[in-house]
């Protein structure tokens, strides 16, 4: 694990966003542990997690992609902030847009915001957590209307490693549905190991009974 890895883990405890407990995913699992973006709540914190969303862009596609695209309402700090951090720390100067929950008839119209998606362009989707997939199949069908895009990747702050709608993990379901790379900052797995071995900020979050409580959850949902 990268060191900044470590670091990111450490940072969504230190923000409140990983909370260990009892939570029901937006999937209906009921689940021991839960990431929650919409707790990031400052300047400083939304600019700390881009600066990880363009490392993790960086270091996997480099060059290779012209445009972020943020589904609402979630997705589209994420895009926003991470352009800009893709600018700031790495010279790259990338478009970004998102959609509206509803189309408007009035003014531009339309249901995307932001960079005009033309035919050719390369586009990475931004979320915050994938569990099932679901927000993904409703987003696809909307860059795909809009023009002839090649969808190069989707990267996630955390990739839960659980089933979609078969037997694989919903990040390989993705992959295969729609030929795109599917990237994230860190996985479940990682987050356990580091979490298990290293306190933050003198306490350490998972003990015996809760890595206990995970396996099972783990054995239940995971991908095989």
């Amino acid at each position: 694990m990268q060191a900044y890895q470590r670091e990111f883990i450490e940072f969504m405890v230190e923000c409140d966003v990983l909370r260990f407990g009892d939570f029901t995913a937006k999937s209906g699992r009921k689940t021991p542990y839960f990431v929650n973006t919409g707790r990031y709540r400052t300047g400083a914190q939304l600019t700390r997690l881009a600066r990880f969303y363009a490392q993790v862009l960086q270091d996997e596609l480099g060059s290779d992609f012209d445009v972020l695209f943020g589904p609402a309402y979630k997705g589209i700090p994420l895009a926003a902030a991470t352009a800009m951090q893709l600018h700031a720390e790495h010279g790259r100067d990338v478009g970004f847009c998102f959609n509206r929950k509803e189309a408007k008839d009035h003014g531009e119209g339309g249901s995307l915001i932001g960079h005009s998606l033309a035919d050719g362009d390369r586009v990475v989707i931004i979320e915050d957590v994938t569990t099932a997939g679901t927000s993904i199949r409703e987003t696809v069908p909307l860059l795909q209307a809009a023009a002839k895009i090649e969808l190069k990747a989707l990267v996630v702050s955390v990739d839960r490693m659980e089933r979609g709608t078969g037997e694989d993990s919903a990040l390989s379901e993705i992959r295969e549905t729609y030929r795109m790379r599917t990237l994230s900052i860190v996985t479940v797995d990682e987050i356990v190991d580091h979490l298990r071995a290293t306190p933050v900020n003198g306490r350490k979050l998972i003990d015996d009974a809760l890595y206990a409580r995970i396996l099972e959850y783990r054995r239940t949902y995971g991908a095989k």
